[in-house]
């Protein structure tokens, strides 16, 4: 049973950096960047529906809507000011202004939001579920992260496949030049690429602190880490790698704490990580991209 326990705990775990993947993984194969200030729209996500319950007596559901809808606007405004200018430049701007940018959310958050930490308390509550005579229980929390991460995975699959901004996603993604001759918007494009990943940032949020409940101005910078380790684990640019790099990111962690180390079980999930690019450099379902000189 404790197999199974560490397995569902994995499984849960996973599906919060999952979630969060997809947003890194979204705008790397649209924009070609990479947002490290994601992690910290996690944590902003979480303050809102925190506050939503306990200050203004949201209900959950609403509190978590609210949440995605701050994230949306804070994505995208984040886009314009941030990363728009910089889309000429060298990557190595981009990124020394996503790491400011990660900074400055987190300072902010430390300024507005003391004292800190705060007590997060679960959406869904803390009930679970007995199986095989009591010997095993599931927590809702890690159900319903598990089925939700699934049901993202579906929707974020058929919008982009089935959709018109989904194939406009698509055509920015393979060459940004061709589809703005094509009469493609590709300054909406992008902000709508932020939005989206912004309010699965909020989501991941919620339940990331409905599982472990501490709340506080750094809760997102690990996390965004490891996802965006999961998401070029799986492939980044890849929507069903970073979903399979997360899950899978997630058990290895579990299983490192339960039967290697608490301690070491980071070391392990990058090890695992090294190993996985030796063999394979572009990621489990990544694909090799050969450019012409």
């Amino acid at each position: 049973m404790t197999f199974l326990s560490y397995l569902i705990s994995g499984l849960s775990l996973g599906s919060v950096y999952a979630i969060i993947a997809l947003g890194y993984t979204m705008v790397y194969g649209i924009a070609k960047m990479l947002n490290f200030a994601h992690g910290d729209v996690i944590m902003v996500g979480a303050y809102v529906c925190f506050f939503a319950m306990t200050r203004w007596g949201i209900n959950p559901v609403f509190g978590i809507l609210l949440a995605m809808a701050v994230c949306t606007v804070l994505g995208v405004i984040i886009e314009r000011l941030a990363y728009k200018p910089l889309r000429a430049v060298p990557s190595l701007f981009v990124l020394i202004t996503a790491i400011g940018m990660s900074y400055f959310l987190q300072n902010a958050a430390q300024l507005l939001w003391t004292p800190n930490p705060k007590v997060f308390t679960s959406v869904v509550g803390n009930a679970s579920i007995k199986l095989f005579d009591g010997q095993l229980s599931i927590s809702v929390i890690a159900i319903v992260t598990i089925a939700a991460c699934f049901v993202i995975m579906a929707v974020l699959s058929w919008y982009i496949n089935n959709t018109k901004m989904g194939k406009a996603m698509r055509a920015c993604s393979e060459d940004k030049g061709a589809a703005q001759l094509m009469g493609i918007s590709v300054n909406l494009t992008i902000s709508v690429t932020f939005a989206i990943g912004s309010a699965l940032a909020a989501v991941a949020g919620v339940l990331l602190c409905s599982a472990y409940p501490t709340l506080m101005p750094t809760t997102g910078a690990m996390p965004g880490i490891k996802a965006f380790t999961a998401a070029v684990f799986g492939g980044i640019g890849s929507i069903p790698g970073a979903m399979i790099g997360g899950i899978m990111l997630g058990i290895i962690e579990i299983f490192g704490k339960g039967y290697i180390s608490t301690q070491l079980s980071d070391a392990v999930v990058f090890a695992v990580l090294i190993i996985v690019l030796l063999v394979k450099p572009t990621g489990i379902l990544g694909k090799q991209i050969n450019e012409k000189v």
